[in-house]
């Protein structure tokens, strides 16, 4: 069971991750300003707000750790903290932008290179996902758990369109496939039994990544790169290859998939 320290630490992330997505929600559907980052991605001023409620509210509470998001410029400070915050303000700021749903506040505490407290937050539906290292994953304060699904032909997958619409993925029947825009949320459903294996392409970063991967493992299911290695976090560049998401039984024949695929 969590210690009192690491409940602490959930409720602080569990509330500001809540407030940032109600800040979110103001220019949901609203038509935010919106300008393109460097390579092309959008960021709004959605996006802005939450991050600066976020550093506040995280910050503010726990000075002496570290911090990495996606709307902050990074630094080489946070590499000397024993704990960092690692946060995505709008994990989906393209579904985000055109009302959809499938958008989510990602915060979680790394510590030595692996997330200890995660939660993720998607406000259009109102649903918190939490988790601490021991503690188990949930669902609005309801446990969850991946399925126990072992066979691959026949199980749910999310991926990326580009590896759905691949001949290898084509050429196997599944009972579903979805593509779901925020990265966070598509990992996280592996934890909620909503699919069975979520993929990722390369170049995904530590804040997309850290919350959902630790709701994941304690919900019993794996999230690694390609090649089976767990993901290590707060390195000097926070890029990660190909990675995928799976209930236990079928993550090596999954990782062995993606790799034809990446």
């Amino acid at each position: 069971m969590p210690d009192a320290d690491a409940a602490a630490d959930l409720t602080l992330l569990a509330a500001a991750a809540r407030e940032a997505g109600e800040i979110a929600l103001r220019w949901f559907r609203r038509d935010p300003t919106v300008w393109e980052k460097a390579g092309g991605s959008p960021v709004s001023e959605a996006d802005l707000a939450a991050d600066r409620h976020l550093s506040e509210r995280l910050r503010g509470a726990r000075p002496d750790w570290g911090w990495l998001s996606e709307e902050t410029t990074d630094g080489p400070e946070r590499l000397a903290r024993s704990r960092v915050f690692v946060v995505d303000p709008i994990d989906g700021t393209r579904a985000f932008l055109r009302g959809e749903a499938e958008w989510a506040v990602s915060v979680a505490v790394v510590e030595a290179g692996r997330p200890v407290v995660a939660a993720l937050y998607q406000p259009a539906t109102d649903t918190l996902w939490t988790a601490v290292v021991g503690g188990g994953a949930h669902r609005n304060g309801t446990p969850i758990r991946v399925s126990d699904r072992h066979d691959f032909a026949g199980c749910r997958i999310a991926a990326p369109r580009k590896y759905l619409e691949s001949r290898e993925l084509r050429g196997i029947r599944f009972a579903s496939r979805a593509f779901v825009p925020s990265l966070a949320l598509r990992l996280t459903h592996v934890a909620d039994d909503r699919v069975d294996v979520a993929y990722g392409t390369g170049n995904a970063h530590d804040w997309d990544l850290a919350a959902a991967d630790l709701l994941v493992q304690e919900a019993a299911g794996r999230l690694t790169s390609f090649d089976g290695e767990p993901i290590r976090y707060n390195r000097a560049v926070p890029r990660h290859p190909p990675l995928v998401a799976a209930v236990p039984a079928l993550h090596d024949e999954a990782c062995r998939l993606l790799g034809r695929l990446a």
